[in-house]
């Protein structure tokens, strides 16, 4: 038995061999896994969303890795997230987070985030050469609006971005440790510095969060801190890449947002489910037995579940990898589902739709500058994006 997602041509492509993988079965084990015992991969819309509301999947890390050395030294506020807890400790972080990160404060946000996709821009050259979409829109941007959100001052925003993209350094343990500590540890004192001096960034309202006499620790803040300054980037820029390229890759439906750049809000969710920023969902383990997609999955087996491959079901998506706008792709799975469904969906939402809108109505003529093929993709299966995205404009 041998696991395609370990083919490099994986990374560039991974549709094909999902599409394989699920019409074989839409869930089955992949060699290796955690103490000899397979991974359980799932590819299938219907058993994907399935396994994300399915309470016997946990998500509680730390019960799953006890008492096992792996070696590592990743810092717990790093490991032991909100992702990765249960309810009902992850009911009571999520409704604390809840109260802070409203749609109200992404609204607030949304001329900050014109302001700032239009500043970049500006920069962008008009020289003839190509311009790194990646590097100058897509990582910025996200990174900018996240650090504003948190209240992380601006002289520090280059190193936390450095950390945040070496905690997705696969293939890397010691550089992913490392990152972890730098991270947690800056957070630990700007959560420090806010007490002190208190303002009105999302994190100053974490730290002043209550449900009831219930409030956040010390631990469960600088976690959850950290936990959204990364997520609340990564995803983003990758999003932003993919859905850029997937236009471009397809002149009739870039056209019609050149000339309709008023539907591009109503086309984010196709976008998202053509080709997900996620790629495979965080770890979960079954508590029990479960069968799913008529698979037995044994107790204990890890469960990955590829966002990325449902969303390309032709059972629930018709054609499923052909681009159409005009598709209702609101059932996706780019976020999740169920009590772990993405928290910052409206904002990565919102920085899209004014990031593409900017760059179509700016400059039209944008296209591809290199090959399709020649495009390279960050070396993860966690996550997808591209490393960069030469254009002409």
């Amino acid at each position: 038995m041998t696991d395609p997602t370990q083919d490099p041509r994986f990374l560039q492509d991974p549709y094909p061999a999902y599409a394989t993988m699920r019409a074989a079965c839409p869930v089955q084990p992949l060699p290796g896994g955690s103490g000899g015992r397979p991974s359980y991969l799932v590819t299938g819309y219907a058993e994907a969303r399935a396994a994300l509301g399915d309470a016997r999947l946990s998500k509680d890390t730390v019960t799953f890795f006890a008492g096992r050395e792996s070696g590592r030294r990743l810092h717990p506020a790093v490991a032991h997230t909100m992702l990765a807890t249960d309810p009902p400790r992850h009911t009571r972080l999520r409704r604390l987070v809840t109260k802070a990160f409203t749609t109200g404060a992404v609204t607030k946000l949304r001329p900050f985030i014109a302001r700032v996709t239009d500043e970049l821009l500006d920069r962008w050259r008009a020289d003839g050469l190509p311009v790194d979409f990646v590097a100058e829109l897509a990582v910025p941007l996200p990174v900018i609006v996240i650090c504003e959100l948190l209240g992380v001052p601006q002289e520090d925003r280059s190193e936390v971005q450095r950390w945040s993209g070496e905690l997705f350094a696969a293939g890397k343990p010691d550089v992913i440790d490392a990152a972890s500590h730098s991270m947690a540890d800056y957070m630990t004192d700007l959560i420090a510095t806010k007490r002190t001096n208190p303002g009105d960034s999302f994190l100053d309202q974490l730290v002043a969060a209550r449900d009831g006499h219930d409030r956040l620790s010390e631990e469960e803040l600088v976690s959850l801190a950290v936990l959204l300054l990364v997520a609340g980037h990564e995803t983003t820029t990758n999003f932003l890449g993919n859905a850029l390229l997937a236009l471009l890759q397809h002149p009739a439906e870039l056209d019609r947002l050149r000339k309709n750049p008023d539907e591009i809000p109503s086309t984010l969710d196709e976008l998202l489910r053509f080709d997900s920023p996620v790629s495979t969902a965080t770890f979960r383990f079954t508590t029990e037995p479960v069968t799913l997609g008529g698979t037995e999955i044994p107790a204990g087996a890890p469960v990955l579940v590829a966002l990325g491959a449902a969303n390309r079901d032709p059972e629930r998506f018709p054609s499923p990898d052909l681009l159409d706008l005009s598709r209702d792709a609101t059932a996706h799975l780019a976020f999740g589902h169920g009590i772990h469904r993405c928290v910052g969906a409206p904002l990565a939402k919102a920085e899209a739709e004014i990031a593409l809108c900017a760059v179509l109505t700016r400059f039209p003529g944008i296209r591809l500058a290199v090959p399709p093929d020649r495009l390279g993709w960050r070396h993860t299966r966690l996550v997808r994006g591209l490393d960069s995205l030469p254009v002409m404009l």
